[in-house]
């Protein structure tokens, strides 16, 4: 691990000098973007990053151009010198938490837009949404320049975005996609799971349930349309009030499966909502 104490920036200039530090040291660099709250599921990307490089940069940004006037960035959960302790537990070498003002300066006017996988799924329901991801992301990695980025796989879809706009623009970074962090009872870890009601924690198990029963029934050749309507209503009993999707796509490109069995590399995907928390999850088939 590191020879120097864990340290914060949040200026470009700053985050480019240490990185150059430790390239001119011949030290191997890896990023973990998150928007912060972080929770065991973040902490095992910086552990797996800590295993691929020498040196780990993490940035904490809650980004306001991935969220739609009516989502949740004001209420979304803060808490950097949480953050900044967990991290440096982990062993993570820099907290690079920006400023909305030095991420976006005045009259930025750029949006990165990814067609094809950013356009179902969580691309119709949050129409906006992949269009500040992907700007984002490319210039948190222009910004750091690391050998390698490690994304979780709970948000598939946006690590689908990711890996096409970094192969499109020839971005020089490897990236690595871990797997999903779940608590005992199989509900996939978020931030957001802090918005749930104790009965509403309770339920919200059922979504990773689905998901793994309609994986089976799709690895025993049952056709597409019947265990999607099963899944969407296995939520619905359960107590989720709305259901954005329910579908089995291809592993890469995010197409429709069906409406027969599967073909090929599938993903298991489904975003819904308990009370008033949206959850995604998905699942290899």
């Amino acid at each position: 691990m590191s020879d120097n104490l864990f340290a914060v920036v949040r200026t470009v200039a700053d985050l480019r000098r240490q990185v150059a530090a430790w390239r001119k040291a011949g030290d191997r660099v890896a990023m973990v973007p998150t928007m912060g709250a972080l929770h065991e599921g973040h902490l095992s990307l910086v552990n797996l990053a800590r295993g691929k490089a020498d040196r780990v940069v993490a940035s904490v940004f809650v980004n306001p151009t991935q969220f739609a006037p009516h989502e949740d960035f004001d209420a979304y959960p803060r808490d950097e010198a949480r953050d900044s302790a967990l991290l440096a537990e982990v062993g993570c070498d820099l907290l690079y938490a920006p400023t909305v003002g030095e991420m976006y300066a005045p009259g930025f006017s750029t949006t990165v837009t990814v067609a094809g996988v950013s356009e179902p799924l969580d691309g119709q329901a949050r129409p906006t949404h992949f269009a500040g991801v992907a700007t984002v992301v490319t210039k948190l990695l222009l910004q750091c320049g690391p050998d390698v980025a490690v994304f979780g796989e709970k948000d598939y879809q946006q690590l689908q975005v990711i890996k096409r706009l970094i192969a499109d623009l020839d971005i020089p970074v490897e990236v690595v996609g871990a797997p999903t962090a779940r608590a005992p009872d199989g509900l996939a870890l978020s931030s957001r799971n802090a918005y749930l009601t104790p009965a509403e924690r309770e339920a919200a198990p059922a979504l990773a349930r689905a998901l793994n029963r309609a994986a089976e029934r799709l690895r025993a050749g049952d056709p597409v349309e019947a265990v999607e309507a099963e899944g969407r209503a296995a939520l619905e009993a359960a107590g989720f009030s709305r259901i954005d999707y329910f579908e089995a796509r291809g592993a890469a490109d995010l197409a429709r499966q069906g409406p027969g069995p599967i073909t090929g590399d599938t993903r298991l995907l489904a975003a819904a909502l308990m009370g008033k928390t949206r959850l995604i999850d998905n699942l290899a088939v």
